[in-house]
């Protein structure tokens, strides 16, 4: 008898490395790996608020490292898998957290500005696939977070956010058109809709209210409903699933 459909969804043993994971949906991402059954690694510049996300992990019976990392830093990245490696001897799943936003007009968004949020929404995720990818076994995820800025507008000024965003579901593509027929390692992205973040807290009074009526689902949503769509996709559950978006957006993009 084959074993019950519920264990491809189990991550038990894997240890997973989570960027970002000072705040927000990192923390999410970071405890509900921990649940599935992984040990987590958690990367961000704010290293004295990853105790509190290390304090979920541990809560959830399983290891946390946490190591004070800078993704627009390739050194840094290399770090922050090398001290993986070190603690726990494997690196099965990337989630490509750790981002920012501004939401400067065109015309008065600074290159430094600019560049700013392609160092970190982009280069960054590059960085940590670029590490991760030379330490993966087959059998091993990546999870790009895009965003659906990617995918459609949403009535702010953010160029540089939505032009990193979209350039990581080009990214999340070709990855896995190297990787998962050479590597053995799926590559696929998240494009979130309205989560409650730090950068959701920045939006103009009303705005999200306003935003509801371009959900279907009339709501924004959980960040334990984004952890558990990611936790699928890094599971053997999606082992046949490569180089995707996967839009979690309550039904934005169709509208």
């Amino acid at each position: 008898m084959s074993a019950p459909i519920t264990d491809l969804f189990s991550l038990d043993g894997k240890v997973v490395v989570v960027t970002g994971a000072s705040s927000g949906l990192g923390v999410a991402f970071a405890q509900g790996f921990a649940e599935a059954g992984a040990d987590v690694a958690l990367g961000a510049r704010r290293v004295d608020r990853l105790a509190d996300t290390a304090a979920l992990v541990e809560a959830a019976g399983r290891r946390a490292l946490t190591v004070e990392t800078d993704v627009s830093s390739p050194e840094s990245c290399q770090a922050l898998v090398d001290a993986t490696m070190q603690a726990f001897g494997r690196v099965d799943v990337l989630v490509n957290n750790a981002g920012v936003g501004t939401a400067v007009p065109a015309t008065r968004e600074t290159p430094e500005q600019f560049r700013q949020v392609v160092d970190v929404n982009l280069n960054g995720c590059y960085w940590m696939a670029q590490a991760c990818g030379r330490v993966m076994e087959p059998g091993s995820s990546i999870i790009n977070i895009s965003s659906v800025l990617g995918l459609t507008t949403a009535g702010l000024p953010q160029a540089a956010y939505s032009a990193t965003k979209a350039a990581l579901i080009g990214l999340t593509r070709d990855l896995a058109q190297q990787w998962t027929g050479r590597k053995g390692i799926r590559v696929n992205a998240l494009a979130p809709g309205f989560f409650a973040s730090e950068m959701t807290d920045t939006y103009p009074d009303g705005y999200l209210d306003q935003a509801m009526a371009r959900i279907p689902a009339g709501r924004k949503g959980d960040a334990r409903e984004l952890a558990a769509t990611a936790v699928f996709l890094a599971s053997p559950a999606a082992g046949y699933i490569t180089g995707q978006t996967l839009p979690v957006d309550g039904g934005m993009t169709i509208t």
